[in-house]
């Protein structure tokens, strides 16, 4: 047996080899007996020999011109380990820029070996950094729960702030320092961002495949910019590399809560100008080594998780941070900008005192930005808008050093008085209002446009108070399982999605789940379009399969992939009207009779809901019906909530004497 034979490859890897969606490999496994029999996997997601299916791709012509690369990775995948197989992809690019170079790493298995061989050979015939990006972008994304990326928007706007706010920019080149480099994100970014002469990187990494697939990358931009680079495999807070070595800018986006970062024996480090880092408190310890490598009047940017900002373990080196004029400013970024997308993370911008020949007086204040009104949910692509994003925080970092100017909306001078208080509390929301107080004209528009909600309930009671209901009502019902076997719909499930990261500029959808179902029901994640998931169209019926969040609606927005417990249901428009099946299947009695037990927890099986059986001609009385009470139902939402928005704004305007005798 070969080694492709022994390489498995899935329906959705077959489809990106022959460039086509997973949909036309299902109908060729249905339709051509020669198709590849499955070596392995289940029913639903099975496994095929990446040789056999390589050869019956050849012979039945439809292996395109995708194929090279796309044949390649499903090998690197096999090798099993995560370290052998980046280790593997780093090999094969430092021989995609030149055949001689020999192997370097010794661990490397045979077949490894001769894969990197391989793989060379390919990247020299089809583009080597073209390759190798390929396959540094399939190997994060197979590993993407392992590691933490900085997504390549954040990491433009660090570099682009850290080269604005630093002092003393001459002619004489850049040094960039990131101590925790992953595969190199953050200096990619800063060699895009800057168009001088002269651009050098210095780097730390403790994890070997992550420290070479770095070096491969910043070789290839070398290539372009002739940048200078120095990549350790280290721990940089235990073992610092680079000591005594200072940079213009620091990028870093370090890991978060690590408790065993070397508090006993980095005790009496001399980084810690600003006191010793407590053990709960790692982030600060990589603040301070960021300021060890700064040259006078040099910037760093470091991207930290909000509570940083506010725990009382570190409010001492938060205080001298801000004596000293060191702490400049910090952003709170919106949710979703890197990892983890749930939270608001922040980014620290740091800047180290000039030289005492030009030094100015420490600064007396700090400025606090309030960047998370910038979250887009509910889009194609959901996120941050970047920018927005990218143009408020320029904005808002253009007068940090003319103190006569007043920043923009959202952004905040905030005095050392103020904030060197018992807390040193640093989080911007705290001092930048989350929302401007309404004039008395907003406050006139929002009665109207409550006025016009109360009336178009008014309307929408008349017409539906006058349906004339049935006491008891005998009516015949199939099942959902009884209309898919029927041929009347299909019901496909959603599913937890990879957490893949997206190739720059490559095309997403928003992801809901039933968590944002219960939160304001806008999809809050995003998945590549080309992943095999899911997807709602226009015009299918979506169900939520779970008690606490059961509900049926037709789907009218854009393309949305669907989470786990999300299911999609598509009619055929000649036997079945979809606004009549989302009704049926919204009826809260159906959702108890389909519910697996009687708690909040509960699933609901979709193929025992039950929906009338009726011609078609009579669903569209129905239908409209359904229609009606679906928009009553957001008249209610949007009147509750404009409602109760008024009443707390007029109480805050009470409550200041706001009132007119």
């Amino acid at each position: 047996m070969s080694t492709l034979d022994a390489v498995p490859v899935s329906l959705a890897e077959i489809a990106r080899i022959a460039g086509v969606g997973r949909a036309a490999v299902s109908n060729w496994r249905r339709r051509h007996d020669s198709f590849p029999t499955r070596i392995g996997g289940t029913d639903v997601s099975p496994q095929f020999s990446l040789a056999e299916v390589e050869r019956w791709l050849r012979d039945n012509g439809k292996l395109k011109d995708v194929g090279g690369r796309e044949l390649l990775w499903p090998r690197f995948e096999a090798l099993g380990s995560r370290d052998e197989s980046g280790l593997a992809v780093a090999e094969a690019a430092r021989r995609m820029r030149s055949s001689r170079t020999r192997i370097t790493h010794p661990g490397l298995s045979a077949e490894a070996r001769d894969l990197v061989v391989e793989a060379a050979k390919l990247g020299r015939a089809e583009g080597p950094r073209e390759t190798f990006e390929f396959l540094l972008h399939r190997w994060l994304e197979t590993h993407v729960r392992q590691l933490s990326t900085t997504p390549p928007p954040l990491a433009a706007l660090m570099a682009r702030t850290a080269l604005t706010v630093r002092l003393d920019a001459g002619e004489q080149g850049l040094t960039v320092f990131d101590p925790a480099c992953g595969t190199g994100h953050l200096i990619a970014a800063a060699a895009r961002e800057y168009d001088g002469p002269g651009l050098a990187a210095l780097a730390c990494e403790r994890d070997p495949a992550l420290a070479a697939l770095a070096s491969a990358r910043l070789d290839f931009i070398g290539d372009d910019r002739g940048i200078r680079t120095e990549i350790a495999t280290a721990d940089a807070l235990r073992e610092d590399c680079f000591a005594g070595t200072r940079a213009d800018i620091a990028l870093c986006n370090p890991p978060f809560n690590e408790r065993d970062w070397g508090y006993e024996e980095l005790a009496t480090d001399q980084r810690w100008t600003h006191g010793l880092p407590p053990r709960t408190e790692p982030e600060l310890a990589w603040v301070q080594h960021l300021l060890s490598h700064l040259m006078p009047g040099g910037a760093a940017v470091v991207v930290l998780p909000p509570a940083v900002a506010s725990r009382k373990a570190g409010r001492r080196i938060r205080g001298s941070l801000l004596r000293t004029g060191v702490l400049r400013a910090i952003i709170a970024l919106p949710p979703g900008s890197a990892q983890p997308h749930s939270v608001s993370l922040q980014l620290w911008v740091l800047r180290a005192t000039p030289d005492s020949s030009a030094a100015a007086p420490a600064p007396q204040d700090a400025l606090l930005v309030d960047a998370t009104r910038f979250a887009r949910s509910g889009t194609r692509e959901p996120g941050p808008d970047w920018d927005a994003l990218h143009e408020f925080v320029v904005s808002a970092l253009d007068v940090l050093d003319r103190p006569d100017e007043e920043p923009p909306e959202g952004a905040v001078r905030v005095s050392l008085l103020d904030l060197l208080d018992d807390e040193v509390d640093v989080t911007p929301g705290r001092y930048t209002a989350p929302s401007v107080e309404p004039t008395p004209t907003e406050l006139v528009a929002s009665w109207e446009k409550l006025t016009t909600h109360l009336d178009d309930l008014s309307s929408h009671v008349r017409h539906v108070s006058k349906l004339v209901l049935r006491s008891e009502t005998s009516q015949t019902t199939a099942t959902v399982g009884d209309l898919v076997k029927a041929g009347v719909v299909t019901l496909r499930a959603g599913q937890q999605p990879s957490d893949a990261a997206s190739p720059s500029g490559a095309a997403v959808l928003p992801l809901l789940t039933v968590a944002d179902l219960l939160a304001d029901g806008a999809p809050s994640g995003r998945i590549p379009a080309a992943s095999d998931h899911v997807v709602a169209e226009k015009g299918d019926v979506v169900v939520a399969g779970v008690i606490r969040a059961f509900r049926a609606w037709v789907h009218e927005g854009p393309p949305t992939a669907l989470g786990p417990q999300l299911y999609a249901l598509r009619v055929d428009p000649e036997k079945l009207d979809a606004h009549f099946l989302a009704g049926c299947l919204r009826a809260p009695a159906n959702g108890r009779q389909a519910g697996t037990h009687a708690s909040s927890s509960s699933r609901v099986d979709i193929r025992r809901l039950h929906v009338l059986q009726l011609p078609l001609a009579e669903q569209a009385a129905y239908a409209e019906a359904f229609r009606r009470l679906t928009a009553f139902e957001a008249l209610l939402q949007a009147a509750d909530g404009l409602g109760r928005q008024l009443v707390g704004d007029v109480n805050d305007r009470l409550a200041a004497g706001g009132l007119t005798m």
